[in-house]
C-alpha cells in the first residue's frame, strides 16, 4: 500500500508541474511592417514531442488568418536554464490589421498580447509619441530659463546664455553633449545626436510625415534643438559640454562643467569631436539647408558648424582626455566633415572626409569589429555601436570617387557581416545583438556590455545600442546587401534588425515595453525636478547583464534596487534618438 501512495504522491506532483509550467508567447506588443519580417517566441519548460502550430488571430474577428508550424527548439541556459524556444514566423503574413498569436499545447491555449500589423507601422505609430517625449523634456520651465539665462562657469563669474535644450534623462535634468568624457571610448552622442536623427527623419521621409500630420512638430524641435547648441558655441568657438544640475531641486545650483567618474566636476568643459564637437557640427551644418529659422537664422547654424570645424581641427587633442584620437573622434569628425562638404561643396571638407573615413577603413580589423585605439581594444559601445556605418554611409551619399567608395563598402560590409557572424555564434533566440569586448586583457564575445570598464561605474541597460545597430543593418545593409523585400535588405539583415527593435517593444525575457506609454507592461513612472520625468515614447536603459558580473554575463532587470534603479528604467535621450532612426530606416522604403 505504502508503495502505491508513494506513486501517486509522485503522480500528483508531476501533474502540479506540469500544470504550472505554462509557455509563455514573447513578442513586440506594439506592431510590424507589414513589408518587414514578423517573429515571436514560445518557451516551453520541455521540449515539444510534437510538431505544434500558432495561429495568428484577428482580434477584431477573432478568425484565424495565419496558421504555421513552430520552429526550433533553441536554448539560452545563461540567461534562462532549462527554458526551451521555439520561434513563430510570420513574415509572409502582411494583411493590414490587429492580431495575437494563440498557441495550444497539452490540451492549455495561450494568447500573446494584441499588436497591429500594417505598412510602417512603427514609424506611424510611435514617431508622435516620440516628438511628445522631447518636447517635454524640454528645458523650458520658469525656473529653468530663469536660471539658464545666466549660467555660471565652474570656478568662474562669467555667465553665458544657455536656454533650451532637453533634459537629458527622466531623472536627470542636466543637458549633454556627451558625458563620460573621462573614459575616452565610450563617450555617447547625446544632444546632438537627438538634432542630427530628427534632421535625419525629416529628410528620409518627408511625404509620410506630412501624411500623419507631425512633420512641422518634428521640425521645430529639432530647430529648437539647433537654436540650443548655437547657444552652447562659445565666442572662443568650442561648444560647452554639460550644464549640469548636481541633482540639485535649486536650479541656481547648474554650472557649466566637465565630468569625471562620479559626477566629480571640472572645468574641462570644451567639447571634442568625441565629445559631442563633431555631431554638433553635423547637425548645425545639416539643418542650416533647410533655409528655415528658429531663434537663428540658417546661416547662423552653417557659419557656426564652420566655426566649430575649423577650431577642432587645431585644438581636437587638446580636449581629449588622453591626448590621443581613438575611433570615437573619426566617426564623430566623419559626420562633421561630411554634412559641411555636404552643405558647401567645399574641397576642405571634402579632404578632411575623406581622411576620416580612411581611418575608419584602417581600423577594421581581420575579425570584422573596429580596433578603437592604436593597439587591440575592439570597438563597441553601450549606445552608438551602429554609429561607424551610419557616418559611412552617410559619407558615401556625397562620395563619388569610384575606389574611395569601394573601400567604404568593404569597410561596412565587413562590419555588419561581423554584427551577424557574432549575434549568431551562439544559440541566441531573441536574436540580441551580441559583442566583442576586452576583459581582462583577452577578447571575449557577450550579450552585455562589460560593467567592469573604463569608466569605473557606469553600465546599464542598452536600448540606444540596440537601436543604433538596427538602423546601420538597414542603411548600410542596402548599399551591400540589396534586396527588393524586407526593407531593401537581404533576409539576414532585416531580421536582424527586426529582432532589436522587437526586443525594446517587448519581444525579450521579461515581456516588458521599454517604450513609456505602449505595450503590456512599462517600466514604474519616473520623477524628476521642475515637473519633468517619464514621458511617453521616451524608451527607457532597458535589460542589462547580470549585477555583479564584471564580463555582463548573464541577465537583469530590476525596477527597484535600492536608488541604483535607474540603471534598467530611467528614460535616456539617446535611446528614443536612435529608435527613431531605426523605424526612419524601415519606413524609408515604403514611400517618403
Amino acid at each position: 500500500m505504502k508503495v502505491y501512495k508513494s506513486l501517486f504522491f509522485f503522480f500528483l506532483v508531476l501533474v502540479s508541474a506540469a500544470s504550472f509550467a505554462q509557455p509563455t508567447i514573447y513578442a513586440n506588443q506594439v506592431g510590424f511592417d507589414a513589408r518587414g519580417p514578423k517573429i515571436a517566441l514560445i518557451s516551453f519548460d520541455h521540449p515539444l514531442t510534437r510538431k505544434t502550430v500558432f495561429n495568428l488571430i484577428n482580434t477584431s474577428t477573432q478568425q484565424t488568418e495565419f496558421t504555421a508550424v513552430l520552429s526550433g527548439p533553441e536554448h539560452i541556459d545563461e540567461w534562462t536554464p532549462g527554458k526551451v524556444y521555439y520561434r513563430a514566423d510570420f513574415s509572409t503574413f502582411n494583411t493590414p490589421g490587429k492580431y495575437a498569436i494563440s498557441v495550444t499545447s497539452d490540451g492549455k491555449t495561450i494568447v500573446s498580447y494584441p499588436f497591429a500589423i500594417e505598412d510602417n507601422a512603427l514609424a506611424k505609430l510611435t514617431i508622435s509619441s516620440i516628438i511628445h517625449y522631447y518636447h517635454k523634456q524640454r528645458a523650458n520651465t520658469p525656473q529653468e530659463l530663469a536660471a539658464d539665462a545666466h549660467i555660471h562657469m565652474i570656478g568662474s563669474d562669467k555667465t553665458v546664455d544657455m536656454r533650451g535644450g532637453w533634459c537629458d534623462a527622466s531623472g536627470d535634468v542636466s543637458k549633454y553633449f556627451s558625458h563620460l568624457a573621462y573614459a575616452n571610448f565610450m563617450s555617447p552622442q547625446q544632444t546632438p545626436l537627438v538634432v542630427w536623427s530628427m534632421v535625419n527623419t525629416s529628410e528620409a521621409i518627408p511625404a509620410l510625415l506630412k501624411q500623419w500630420n507631425i512633420k512641422d512638430s518634428l521640425d521645430n524641435e529639432a530647430l529648437y534643438g539647433a537654436d540650443y547648441m548655437m547657444r552652447a558655441l562659445s565666442s572662443d568657438d568650442y561648444f560647452y559640454m554639460i550644464v549640469f544640475s548636481y541633482f540639485n531641486k535649486d536650479p541656481n545650483a547648474r554650472r557649466i562643467v566637465g565630468l569625471h567618474a562620479n559626477s566629480v566636476t571640472t572645468d574641462e568643459y570644451q567639447c571634442a569631436f568625441r565629445e559631442g564637437g563633431g555631431m554638433g557640427i553635423a547637425a548645425l551644418a545639416r539643418i542650416s539647408q533647410w533655409q528655415k529659422h528658429g531663434k537663428f537664422t540658417s546661416q547662423q547654424y552653417l557659419d557656426g558648424a564652420k566655426r566649430a570645424f575649423a577650431h577642432l581641427l587645431k585644438y581636437n587633442t587638446k580636449y581629449d582626455d588622453d591626448g590621443k584620437e581613438n575611433i570615437i573622434d573619426d566617426y564623430c569628425a566623419l559626420m562633421a566633415a561630411t554634412e559641411l562638404w555636404i552643405a558647401t561643396d567645399s574641397s576642405l571638407y571634402r579632404d578632411e572626409a575623406r581622411k576620416r573615413a580612411q581611418n575608419l577603413n584602417k581600423r577594421m580589423s581581420a575579425e570584422g569589429y573596429f580596433i578603437s585605439n592604436d593597439s587591440n581594444r575592439p570597438y563597441w559601445h553601450a549606445s552608438d555601436a551602429g554609429l561607424p556605418v551610419v557616418a559611412l554611409t552617410r559619407y558615401l551619399d556625397k562620395e563619388k570617387d569610384e575606389v574611395l567608395r569601394a573601400q567604404a563598402l568593404t569597410t561596412i560590409k565587413k562590419s555588419l557581416d561581423y554584427n551577424l557572424a557574432v549575434t549568431n555564434k551562439t544559440s541566441n533566440p531573441f536574436g540580441y545583438a551580441r559583442q566583442s569586448f576586452l576583459y581582462q586583457g583577452k577578447v571575449k564575445d557577450g550579450f552585455f556590455i562589460p560593467h567592469d570598464n573604463e569608466t569605473g561605474w557606469w553600465w546599464q541597460g542598452e536600448d540606444a545600442r540596440l537601436g543604433s545597430l538596427a538602423t546601420a543593418a538597414l542603411v548600410g545593409g542596402r548599399l551591400v546587401y540589396p534586396q527588393k523585400n524586407n526593407w531593401g535588405v537581404n533576409d539576414s539583415l532585416a531580421t536582424y534588425a527586426s529582432q532589436q527593435t522587437s526586443w525594446i517593444l517587448g519581444c525579450n525575457p521579461y515581456s516588458i515595453c521599454l517604450m513609456y506609454g505602449f505595450g503590456k507592461t512599462n517600466v514604474p513612472y519616473m520623477h524628476s525636478n521642475f515637473g519633468h520625468g517619464s514621458e511617453i515614447g521616451g524608451v527607457s536603459n532597458g535589460i542589462t547583464g547580470k549585477e555583479g558580473n564584471g564580463d555582463g554575463s548573464g541577465i537583469d532587470f530590476k525596477t527597484e534596487d535600492k536608488g541604483d534603479e535607474w540603471r534598467w528604467t530611467e528614460e535616456w535621450i539617446p535611446h528614443a534618438a536612435w529608435f527613431l532612426q531605426a523605424i526612419t530606416a524601415m519606413a524609408q522604403q515604403g514611400g517618403n
